[in-house]
């Protein structure tokens, strides 16, 4: 099997190439944006190609003679929606036979309510603009396969986490700056899915006969709370957990400046925008940049005890009550998470000492 991974320079992606190259899985193209993506990847001989990840010809070009592509790439929410339409696009183009999309269990919102499975409805009204556009890309390529002869399974995994990821890394840096929080008690459901846990649920999605026009939630097979991820984390570090301050649950309210950036995300908006004149657009932007933002802190103010750094996202994420379940995915695709939680942190945190963060 000849397979195209797209974003192979990203956290997922490039975990991909190396589990499908190191464990004979497939033959890999990596598909990438710029010659400089391909540093990390570069040790291993292989056939990548660089092109616009918005643009069809390009795309269905690197897809030639391969089976199946793995859509794993980033990018902000307009091209998180165009990016699926031209990756069908080009996969039916080329003759490809199934593509394997990541989508998002965010697609359900940060918190998701109890009982919520693949099947509750999904909306576009999320705060978070990244949540909206994951809903929309699915929507779009789904809407494709129903006209196209192009295979197409929607993975939707949680919170992945692992070697390379941000997120353990921004919980270990706030862990020891002293930045990091909890919610309440941190009782909240951590829904984690380690890396290979994620690669093996792509393939299976592959190899499986089944899951054509589906969607698949993915998680880690045991329940854990957000305090038991950070205390693996901080045990590591040599930190105590006790130090991790508590904050309630806090309200956010968005700025001017990002209602206005959410409204020109909207289908309807990126319809209009053709039809309003460069100028408009120029002078929308200088005076949306000029926007007054928050006052620097006073360069003379003597320092104090470091404050708990609370974004939405994440103080979001620790109110969740809601384990998902990859029972689904169990049934149709025979996925079954090889690693386990505890030896996923084991690895996670030997990689952290290998980045340079300070073991205990």
């Amino acid at each position: 099997m000849k397979v195209a991974v797209v974003g192979a320079s990203g956290f997922v992606g490039m975990r991909i190439v190396e589990s499908f190259i190191l464990g004979k899985v497939a033959e890999v193209v990596p598909v990438v944006r710029s010659f400089s993506s391909l540093a990390v990847l570069s040790r291993f001989d292989l056939p990548w190609k660089v092109c616009d990840a918005l643009d069809v010809s390009h795309l269905a070009s690197a897809f030639s003679g391969c089976d199946a592509v793995i859509h794993a790439a980033l990018g902000d929410p307009m091209q998180i929606v165009s990016m699926a339409d031209a990756i069908y696009a080009a996969a039916q183009q080329a003759g490809v036979k199934r593509i394997v999309a990541l989508s998002s269990a965010s697609v359900h919102g940060l918190a998701p309510a109890p009982g919520t499975t693949e099947e509750s409805p999904l909306h576009d009204r999320h705060s978070s603009d990244y949540n909206n556009a994951k809903v929309r890309a699915e929507r779009v390529m789904l809407k494709l396969r129903e006209k196209g002869s192009v295979e197409l399974v929607l993975l939707r995994p949680s919170i992945v986490y692992g070697p390379r990821s941000r997120l353990l890394a921004n919980v270990a840096r706030q862990l020891l700056d002293g930045t990091a929080f909890l919610v309440g008690d941190g009782g909240g459901i951590c829904n984690g899915i380690y890396v290979d846990n994620l690669i093996q649920a792509i393939c299976r999605s592959l190899e499986s006969k089944q899951g054509d026009g589906e969607a698949f939630l993915l998680t880690d097979a045991e329940t854990v709370t957000w305090r038991t991820f950070y205390t693996r984390v901080a045990d590591g570090l040599g930190v105590s957990i006790d130090s991790v301050q508590r904050v309630s649950a806090p309200t956010f309210q968005r700025s001017f400046k990002e209602r206005i950036e959410s409204l020109v995300a909207t289908p309807l908006a990126q319809r209009l925008l053709p039809a309003v004149p460069g100028q408009a657009k120029r002078l929308t932007k200088v005076l949306l940049a000029g926007l007054k933002e928050p006052p620097r802190p006073n360069a003379w103010t003597l320092p104090t005890s470091p404050a708990a750094v609370v974004d939405e996202e994440m103080s979001t994420l620790q109110q969740c009550t809601w384990k998902y379940s990859s029972e689904k995915a169990a049934k149709a695709l025979g996925y079954a998470p090889p690693v386990t939680f505890e030896e996923g942190m084991r690895r996670s945190m030997a990689w952290l000492g290998t980045a340079g963060y300070p073991l205990k």
